[in-house]
């Protein structure tokens, strides 16, 4: 099979620019080597020394010679950004969100993707399952890292039956085949009530801990339960004694394999510490933020930013009133950090409003899970002052649409209201507060 790759967008400037390369053109070859995908494509155009084989829509071939500096870009764009089908999920794990999401919601939100290549682009964690022998071999030639992995166990047979494939429990071997390539990992465990918690979880703890220096760290997270789980496995939501449990268990091998090796390599969610209603842990034991996307330390880097922020502000007496809306998983958070910026800033007046998430379940607190719809009823009629904050985890990535496609001018039309978009940083929560009355 040839493979041809449509070019989409042409940076202003840049090297393909100068060269006369444009949209509709198909890129063939790089150094007379074809190139599979995104994977082929990055490695390949990293050298300083290249030949491209570019099609033009009349059938006509042009090779190119470049001269540049190492991994400098050459400013394509293709139509596909894998450069390749995107490869959907062949399991159907028992803790799947998109299982339990409810029908009628845009028909992207219901591809399951579970593609190697992502994992690099984005962050993607993927379970290996759709991953071929060729994939490994090439990411060890490549040397592509880190790859994000979801263990969920490391028991094979358990791991067979979360997520529904007969092969789960043998993809837990490409997992040797990376580590003894030096290619560095990151792991995580959504973690289920009776399933994988408890001696299971001990023993994939101690398994995964095998894989380090190459794999630096492993987040364990609570399963997501959404209202929408009727004919799905009967999982039950963690309690707080269960919560305590789980951070006992992960505090003890972070002590332990600290003393062994000077970073804590298992890390807790941030919802565990609420349900269990245990201090943040210190900065410190995050290991750099390893698992932001996660979920893991989001509190503790957002209290952090905001405390150093706050030590150099001089304050005023300008008079402004805002508002926030948060889920609940950060609320008494934001509160807490809102009622402190009164002390510097005495007649400001900051309504932070906790969410609740109707449209999934009472179960998801997090504000990346808020649809427009519960936003926009439990904020009708209420004081929102001059400008409503709303953190930008609740839209989708680099556009102003939340999940249920409630735009963000649709907010600001039905509550009359001014609204921003705050980054989730303390500094950007700060500078959204004060700018809000000049």
């Amino acid at each position: 099979m040839i493979h041809e790759h449509m070019i989409k967008k042409i940076a202003p400037g840049s090297i393909a620019d100068e060269l006369g390369i444009e949209p509709g053109d198909k890129l063939l070859a790089v150094n007379e080597e074809e190139i599979e995908d995104v994977f082929d494509y990055h490695f390949f155009v990293n050298d300083e020394e290249l030949v491209l084989l570019i099609e033009k829509p009349d059938g006509e071939q042009w090779e190119l010679d470049i001269e540049k500096d190492y991994e400098e870009d050459l400013g394509i764009e293709f139509e596909q950004g894998l450069m390749d089908e995107y490869r959907s999920c062949k399991n159907k794990c028992m803790f799947c969100f998109i299982d339990q999401m409810p029908e009628g919601m845009r028909e992207t939100l219901y591809f399951k993707d579970d593609d190697s290549r992502l994992s690099f682009l984005q962050g993607n964690y993927i379970t290996l399952t759709n991953m071929s022998d060729h994939d490994i071999d090439r990411i060890i030639r490549y040397h592509l890292e880190p790859i994000n992995i979801s263990f969920h166990t490391t028991n094979p047979e358990l791991r067979c039956k979360m997520l529904h494939n007969r092969f789960a429990g043998d993809a837990l071997k490409k997992v040797d085949r990376l580590y003894e390539g030096g290619i560095e990992m990151n792991g995580q465990i959504v973690l289920c009530k009776g399933v994988n918690d408890g001696e299971e979880l001990e023993k994939s703890i101690r398994d995964m801990s095998a894989y380090i220096p190459y794999l630096r760290s492993v987040s364990v997270v609570p399963v997501g339960l959404t209202k929408y789980r009727d004919g799905l496995y009967p999982l039950q939501p963690f309690t707080k004694e269960d919560a305590k449990e789980v951070l006992s268990m992960i505090h003890r091998w972070q002590e332990k394999l600290y003393r062994e090796y000077g970073f804590h390599f298992i890390h807790a969610g941030d919802e565990w510490y609420i349900l269990a209603e245990e201090e943040m842990p210190e900065e410190e034991r995050y290991d750099g933020y390893l698992q932001l996307e996660n979920g893991v330390g989001m509190l503790r880097l957002l209290e952090n930013e905001f405390q150093e922020v706050f030590r150099e502000l001089p304050g005023d007496h300008v008079k402004r009133e805002v508002s926030i809306a948060t889920g609940k998983l950060a609320y008494p958070y934001i509160l807490d950090m809102t009622e402190r910026l009164r002390e510097k800033y005495t007649e400001t007046t900051v309504h932070v409003y906790q969410i609740r998430n109707d449209f999934f379940g009472e179960q998801i607190t997090v504000s990346g899970l808020i649809t427009g719809q519960d936003l926009l009823k439990q904020l009708a009629g209420r004081p929102l002052g001059e400008r409503l904050l709303l953190p930008c985890n609740m839209f989708r990535s680099e556009e102003e649409v939340f999940l249920d496609d409630i735009t963000l001018d649709e907010v600001k039309e039905t509550l009359q209201v001014e609204t921003d978009i705050v980054k989730s940083s303390g500094q950007d929560l700060i500078s959204a507060i004060i700018e809000a009355g000049r």
